[in-house]
């Protein structure tokens, strides 16, 4: 537990895991298991759209408790992705959809923070910037594989807010935090 804040919003790789703790595969992934039934953390899966070629096994994880993450950036990205999850239960046992939090990467590296699904295909797209930065390639890229979709760029402290030519919303985190329940 003391290790994992450190590895927020990377993929969690049990056997790394395994070879720095020195204890069996099984060990590993029965701890992180317990963690979750305890609330102390969630997994995020990654979306595995075949005609997108992403990678399907490599979990992220997250704190409940985001405030025990020691980087600003990944702390932050923690707290999105804890508000995500609540909007997407809440949406799940509120109104019975069958909506999921996921994230997207590729197997040439692009990666976009969040993808919230909804029966298997994508409604809005999030990814977490600390702040101002141009629209990351990984979330153009993914946008126009998925035209239509809802695609946010938002920032812990940036003051940028405008709609790109794309559709993309560029924002502080609030404008989105805030549409959510």
């Amino acid at each position: 537990m003391l290790r994992l804040p450190e590895l927020v919003g990377s993929p969690l790789s049990i056997n790394a895991l395994r070879e720095d703790l020195q204890v069996s595969h099984r060990t590993v992934a029965s701890w992180i298991q317990a963690l979750e039934r305890l609330y102390a953390v969630f997994r995020v899966a990654p979306l595995g759209a075949p005609r997108i070629r992403a990678v399907k096994k490599e979990q992220k994880h997250y704190h409940v408790d985001w405030s025990i993450v020691p980087d600003s950036a990944a702390r932050f990205e923690n707290l999105v992705a804890s508000h995500l999850l609540k909007w997407v239960q809440y949406e799940q046992d509120a109104k019975g959809l069958d909506l999921d939090l996921r994230y997207f990467r590729d197997v040439d590296g692009r990666e976009v923070d969040f993808v919230v699904i909804d029966r298997l295909k994508p409604i809005l797209l999030v990814e977490c910037k600390w702040d101002d930065a141009p629209i990351d390639p990984s979330l153009r890229y993914l946008r126009a594989r998925f035209p239509g979709v809802a695609a946010w760029q938002i920032s812990a402290v940036g003051t940028k807010d405008y709609q790109s030519a794309e559709g993309i919303r560029v924002t502080h985190a609030l404008k989105l935090l805030e549409t959510l329940v």
